[in-house]
């Protein structure tokens, strides 16, 4: 299994449809709104087979009003 994370900056007044849509969505383990450079923050589990460039290109970034993403891959939970 995979874990990372991507932040989400959303179009101005739209955080909390894109928030909404993400979790219609049902693919995200966890959504959190977030101050600074990001609007959201989502935490996912992926398949080890699965490619996350493709996943976060087909299954996140299609989403309306998404602005920009950065996606953090973790190594390791401690």
């Amino acid at each position: 299994m995979q874990t990372f994370f991507v932040e989400i900056k959303c179009k101005l007044g739209k955080t909390y449809q894109v928030a909404s849509a993400l979790a219609d969505r049902e693919i995200a383990s966890e959504i959190y709104s977030t101050a600074g450079n990001y609007d959201i923050l989502a935490k996912f589990h992926i398949d080890d087979g699965v490619d996350i460039g493709h996943f976060i290109a087909e299954n996140v970034q299609t989403i309306p009003d998404i602005q920009d993403t950065h996606t953090i891959i973790t190594f390791k939970a401690f």
